[in-house]
């Protein structure tokens, strides 16, 4: 918890137990309404309630977009109809739609049929366009100016309509159709002489988005142009909004959250992880963790397939925990570097050559050093005479060329393997996040064995074997 935060709980608890409203409500526009959300979240649901009804109207809709999902369900149940409509109708249309896609469906309908007409046009609007694109995050709370007002007349109309505006940080210049023709910096109309026209200022050089777009490709482009804003334009090339960059810093944040997730081997949660329900939890992790062990039974296959090579030389046992999990760290390694390459945009479906061989190089020289380590270890054994098992310790010096030669071998194919996965499930339109750590593991252990066995075989024929 924020320490500011963590210190005013306990006075905002006292407050509202003691009746005190008027000091509740001089603490709680005191703080930053980020702190206020966080307080109001570890209430119980009355007194939240409470607290919340004594907040400003516009300090209250910045409150209540801090608030988790299950919070906002409590409250709008709590203050009834008015109350939930007060704070719908002051809240941005972007918020106004990430509520409602939380909501269930009878609430969510209802509290847009209590919207004026221009709210409720905007709102339905931007429900119009698909979860996930950037439509869904575009708000029409913007600034904009034609090109042949005068700096002046610019700076009145900002300084008459920007209280409503998302930011007036960048302002935009539309023709007479609302095409948008540039983008501004606030810098740039301030500095400029106000008997200069706006048109004086354009260079024509600005970066959009397609309403239909993803977010993700939202996210990339705020980060390369290091913009506060982008605008959001149609087929036509007409502005029906923009994208901020808080609301894009959130879909970055869920965006990464569900990588992790699927590259440790879960279902990417929709809640946080506290508020996710027990059996939801549990069916989020089960099917990922049913088809990790259906695969690693075909470890159990291979091992069979070697039992004899196993009864003639037990030895050889000792070491397969050794070379899967080498193998399988190899893999683990090559495939999270990938995915993130991949998700960042360092590099693409057309550069998979390139990482093969780079991948073929790495694993090579980490393969090498994992298995001269092997080959020291077998080898101090013999010279120190710790081998309990009579056949090891005769042959302890061919051995160490078996484990080296395998460990070369698997560390080498877990790389590529863990660096190709990822590239097959993006050509096949799939998220390569789900080629997750666990089940990269799982596939070099199979491989593994095979090249475990298939070296000693090899290597060993005329001595253990």
């Amino acid at each position: 918890m924020n320490p500011t935060a963590h210190l005013i709980e306990p006075e905002v608890r006292e407050l509202i137990q003691d009746a005190r409203y008027s000091e509740l409500r001089e603490v709680l526009t005191s703080i930053p309404p980020a702190d206020v959300g966080e307080i109001l979240s570890n209430l119980e649901a009355e007194s939240a309630a409470v607290a919340f009804r004594f907040l400003l109207r516009d300090d209250a809709a910045e409150v209540f977009t801090y608030l988790p999902p299950e919070k906002q369900e409590e409250l709008i149940a709590r203050l009834g109809d008015k109350g939930s409509v007060r704070i719908f109708e002051a809240m941005d249309p972007d918020d106004r739609v990430r509520l409602l896609d939380e909501l269930p469906a009878e609430v969510a309908q209802r509290l847009i049929a209590s919207l004026n007409p221009e709210d409720r046009r905007e709102t339905q609007a931007i429900l119009g366009y698909k979860p996930g694109s950037v439509g869904r995050l575009m708000t029409p709370d913007y600034v904009r100016v034609k090109s042949d007002w005068t700096i002046a007349h610019a700076l009145e109309h900002l300084r008459k309509h920007g209280r409503d505006a998302e930011t007036i940080n960048v302002v935009y210049v539309t023709n007479e159709q609302g095409v948008l023709v540039d983008d501004i910096r606030l810098r740039q109309l301030l500095l400029a002489s106000p008997d200069d026209t706006v048109e004086g200022l354009m260079n024509r050089s600005f970066v959009t988005l397609r309403a239909e777009q993803d977010q993700e490709e939202a996210v990339r482009m705020l980060q390369r142009y290091d913009r506060v804003a982008l605008p959001v334009v149609d087929s036509r090339g007409v502005l029906l909004g923009i994208v901020t960059h808080d609301d894009l810093a959130d879909v970055a944040e869920q965006e990464a959250t569900e990588d992790i997730q699927k590259i440790g081997g879960v279902e990417a949660l929709e809640d946080p992880y506290m508020a996710t329900p027990l059996l939801r939890l549990v069916r989020k992790r089960g099917t990922w963790l049913g088809l990790l062990f259906m695969s690693e039974l075909l470890t159990s296959h291979a091992l069979q397939h070697y039992d004899d090579q196993i009864q003639r030389a037990t030895v050889l046992a000792i070491f397969l925990p050794a070379v899967m999990s080498s193998g399988g760290n190899s893999g683990s390694q090559a495939s999270t570097l990938v995915i993130r390459a991949l998700a960042l945009q360092e590099i693409h479906l057309r550069d998979w050559w390139r990482v093969l061989r780079r991948e073929l190089a790495c694993g090579l020289l980490l393969g090498l050093g994992i298995g001269l380590i092997g080959l020291f270890r077998i080898n101090l054994w013999g010279w120190m005479g710790w081998w309990s098992d009579a056949e090891a310790a005769q042959h302890y010096r061919i051995l160490s060329v078996a484990m080296a030669a395998t460990l070369t071998g698997v560390v080498m194919w877990g790389s590529i393997m863990g660096s190709m996965l990822p590239f097959v499930l993006k050509r096949l339109k799939l998220d390569p996040a789900a080629s997750s750590t666990p089940f990269v593991a799982t596939l070099v252990d199979v491989t593994g064995i095979v090249i475990y066995f298939t070296c000693a075989k090899v290597i060993l024929s005329g001595s253990l074997l």
